[in-house]
């Protein structure tokens, strides 16, 4: 793990710019999820708590460089407060003269919000003046937004290269939790993938099957390796045009010494709504006038057989559609039985993705795991065995 961390460094007295993630879900005006300023929390305290003024940068949505309000990041600096418990200033810009006035009244300790990087289009372009504007305030550049890292913009990529850099403590555990995961992971190896398009999926697999030993492929992309081997799937998503593609996947995993396993067995129904009527039925059998919404009991059982054999296991994407019940039922059963694992010590479980982080909540086990991460894109990527700007700007 060759990245520069925050072990050691004096930041007393110094202005420390600390790019997080604060692109939190906001619904009626209101912020319905805490947990991305929650995990930030402990790299501000450290810093604020040994002498350092932390000016905190973020995007927030899609503002195309323009000033919207309804983008604002006040609201994020006011829930941040709240969180720390201790008062968070807010600047109306993270550029020019609001932010350079509010970095100049700050005292050692301070925290300091800055506003949306993304008001300004140059973010997003990675422009050299407008992260050397960023660099200008500070001395030092932290970085804890992982989620963010697989983009090379300015406040991400583009600041590393002006200040000294270093890994904020959320970042840090993220990379140690993937790099256990995939980097030097205790074998046997695992991974589940699930999601409804192998054509979204297909670099992820593609990697997976040269690095692990045992692919579970699940949710609809499962539908397109069924199909492809000229398996009946009804009305099922799938996607025609990749049977090529998933026939030569498993080709792949099979030259690789990868197993695959695909469901043997699915719930299906003739309407996708909540608490319709379903039949579990082999995948050989599947109706002609039904879909397939989850992965049958008999091939969650298998799963569940071979579960105490894994060592390591990564996650991305539900079994089923498991946002409408009863179609959560294998999903929610493995969760809780990868999250028993986990806790008996036997099983380093790393999961990730906006889907997969809802399923495991849905499931009651987001704690439970050895590491669960918030970032979407970033994770992907990284398991896609793609460099991370963010990242590589980071290492030693």
């Amino acid at each position: 793990m060759g990245f520069r961390t925050l072990d050691g460094v004096d930041v007393a007295g110094k202005r420390v710019l600390l790019r997080a993630d604060l692109n939190v879900p906001v619904r009626d005006g209101r912020i319905s999820d805490l947990t991305r300023i929650e995990r930030l929390s402990p790299t501000i305290r450290e810093l604020a708590g040994k002498g350092a003024k932390v000016i905190v940068c973020s995007h927030f949505d899609r503002p195309k460089g323009k000033r919207v309000p309804e983008m604002s990041l006040a609201p994020m600096a006011s829930a941040l407060a709240a969180v720390l418990g201790r008062p968070v200033a807010f600047a109306t810009d993270c550029i020019g003269a609001a932010a350079t006035d509010a970095v100049g009244a700050m005292a050692n300790g301070d925290v300091l919000v800055l506003e949306n990087t993304r008001y300004h289009a140059a973010e997003e372009k990675n422009d050299p003046a407008f992260a050397a504007a960023l660099a200008g305030l500070a001395d030092i550049f932290v970085n804890d937004a992982f989620s963010a890292a697989h983009r090379a913009h300015a406040s991400t990529e583009g600041v590393a290269h002006r200040l000294p850099s270093y890994a904020g403590r959320l970042m840090q555990a993220e990379l140690e939790a993937l790099h256990r995961a995939l980097g030097h992971p205790e074998r046997p190896v695992a991974a589940i993938v699930g999601g409804a398009k192998v054509s979204t999926k297909l670099e992820l697999l593609g990697n997976l099957v040269t690095r692990v030993d045992i692919l579970v492929i699940g949710g609809a992309m499962a539908n397109t390796f069924l199909a492809a081997q000229g398996l009946g799937v009804g009305k099922s998503l799938q996607e025609a045009e990749m049977h090529a593609t998933a026939l030569a996947i498993l080709a792949q995993g099979k030259a690789a010494g990868c197993e695959i396993l695909l469901p043997v067995d699915v719930v299906v129904a003739r309407e996708f709504k909540a608490n319709a009527a379903t039949e579990t039925v082999a995948v050989t059998a599947v109706p002609a006038d039904t879909m397939i919404l989850d992965v049958g009991p008999a091939s969650v059982a298998a799963l569940l057989k071979r579960l105490p054999s894994i060592r390591t296991l990564v996650w991305n994407g539900p079994l089923g559609a498991f946002e409408t019940p009863p179609f959560d039922a294998a999903t929610v059963a493995l969760a809780q039985a990868v999250a028993t694992a986990t806790q008996m010590g036997g099983l380093c479980s790393v999961a990730g993705g906006g889907d997969t982080v809802s399923a495991l909540r849905h499931a009651g086990v987001s704690d439970r795991m050895s590491y669960v991460s918030t970032a979407g894109g970033a994770f992907l990527e990284w398991l896609e065995g793609k460099v991370l700007p963010g990242v590589a700007a980071l290492e030693a």
